[in-house]
């Protein structure tokens, strides 16, 4: 019954605030119901759920993490959310609202499926809904951003679509049961045809692919990120990456309980090798801070990925990163679009010397950055140092040698920008903002973000150790 109410309890917001008049308001409904869902999922962790009649919902490890991450973060950006909107408020909120609301009832359906087509749904569901939000701005840069956004993603979902019928079929073709349940296809793993698996998975790769990002499918990043409010875009950098690393992990589950791992992680190592490669090409003088920070989820879906090809001690350090990257993200995002209010522009030679007009917004984008490119006592060293560390364990010294050099790149070229947007000098002809600067609300929330980040750093407790680490066996070992 808790994981219906995870993904019922959104809907049922959004329905109330499809029907409330009053548009200032209508934001309280997000840190109602987020605060609910916390707690819901907070209950789920301490007293597991047992798996529902069909086998449809139900909460593994991995499942348990992904939920903790979408709960955390989705909080955040919605205490965000009433200060953005109060600086705004003339807008009309109504449909943003409702589909932030329904994005967090598809991504909670999408952590608890245990059928890959409910997966699929609940992916397809987080694209429809998260258009109109990438194009609230309304200019003809949203507008391009969304159609962009909606045609890659619904060409990589209907790929995934192929490889579902694919996998499917290799059940039949394999003497089983045709049948699309996790723990079914699991259980009967070694049965199912491998040439149609095998096509199965590299379609189901390319499709949920393009939902995380991974180059070269990532090319709806930043233009989607760059042109979506900042709450969005940490949403997108945030949840809807660590659901579409869920689906890719999923598939990375069957292939190996058939005896094809081996060609699961080759495809992903070679992705994720890509994507760092094309992340430290393009963030090298990127002038947009928001396109930046797009090049920047480019490069920590192949650092996932890559922990998720070599596996033991990378696989638990991808996990670990998971949350990692969604939090910092979230707190970049925000803070970065504080920076892109205040000034009225996203590129670097308009926005340098921030931290004169807004200290805090330009002081959690400057820690941000130095968390996020893994700099110590920050959790995103710690998670991918136990990366790096699997990667040498497993006698990949080429790859881990690759590793720390594009790493280097990359933070060499986000410092450029970085460090000229927070502390550059503030430009003479600066005009005043039509928005008023910093509030209680546009900050507190990043801030909180950055200091959990923080703090995890420093000390990791053990029932968040214990998740990864039972996340991480779930794709080592073979039913």
């Amino acid at each position: 019954m808790n994981l219906y109410l995870l993904i019922l309890l959104p809907l049922l917001a959004a329905l109330v605030a499809a029907m409330l008049p009053a548009e200032r308001h209508r934001p309280l409904l997000l840190p109602a119901a987020s605060l609910i869902h916390i707690l819901l999922v907070l209950r789920e962790l301490a007293d597991p759920s047992p798996a529902g009649p069909h086998g449809m919902l139900y909460l593994d490890a991995l499942g348990r993490l992904i939920l903790l991450v979408v709960s955390l973060l989705y909080g955040a950006v919605s205490v965000y959310a009433i200060g953005y909107f109060r600086s705004h408020p003339t807008w009309s909120n109504r449909i943003f609202i409702v589909c932030l609301l329904v994005f967090l009832s598809a991504m909670s359906m999408a952590a608890a499926a245990q059928h890959l087509g409910l997966l699929w749904v609940a992916v397809e569901l987080t694209t429809v809904v998260s258009a109109p939000m990438i194009y609230f701005n309304r200019n003809r840069f949203s507008i391009e951003a969304t159609w962009k956004y909606l045609l890659l993603c619904s060409v990589g979902i209907a790929l995934a679509m192929l490889g579902l019928l694919f996998v499917a079929y290799a059940g039949l073709q394999g003497g089983g049961e045709q049948g699309l349940r996790l723990g079914h296809l699991l259980e009967k793993a070694e049965l199912l045809s491998k040439p149609w698996l095998r096509a199965g998975f590299v379609f189901l790769l390319v499709g949920f692919g393009t939902k995380m990002g991974l180059a070269p499918l990532h090319t709806w990043k930043p233009d989607a990120y760059g042109e979506a409010p900042g709450l969005v875009g940490g949403l997108l950098a945030g949840g809807l990456t660590s659901v579409a690393f869920l689906a890719v992990s999923r598939v990375v589950q069957i292939m190996t309980a058939a005896g094809e791992g081996v060609m699961a992680r080759q495809f992903l190592m070679a992705l994720g090798v890509l994507s760092l490669v094309f992340a430290a090409l393009f963030v090298i003088r990127q002038r947009d801070i928001k396109r930046m920070l797009a090049y920047s989820s480019v490069e920590h879906m192949g650092i996932l990925a890559i922990g998720l090809a070599v596996g033991k001690l990378a696989a638990y350090g991808a996990m670990f990163h998971v949350l990692n990257n969604a939090l910092t993200k979230g707190a970049l995002f925000m803070a970065a679009g504080n920076i892109h209010r205040y000034f009225g522009s996203k590129r670097m030679c308009e926005t340098q010397g921030a931290i004169g007009v807004l200290p805090w917004s330009a002081g959690i984008f400057l820690a941000g950055f130095l968390a996020i490119t893994g700099s110590p006592p920050f959790a995103p060293f710690m998670s991918e140092f136990a990366i790096l560390r699997g990667i040498f364990a497993g006698g990949h010294f080429a790859l881990g040698v690759a590793f720390i050099a594009l790493l280097t790149v990359i933070f060499i070229g986000m410092s450029t920008s970085v460090l000229t947007v927070a502390l550059g000098p503030t430009m003479e002809e600066e005009q005043p903002s039509e928005w008023g600067g910093e509030s209680f609300l546009t900050v507190i929330s990043p801030l909180l973000l950055l200091g959990a980040i923080l703090a995890l750093g420093l000390y990791l407790p053990e029932e968040l150790r214990v998740m990864f680490q039972e996340a991480a066996d779930l794709i080592e070992v073979t039913p």
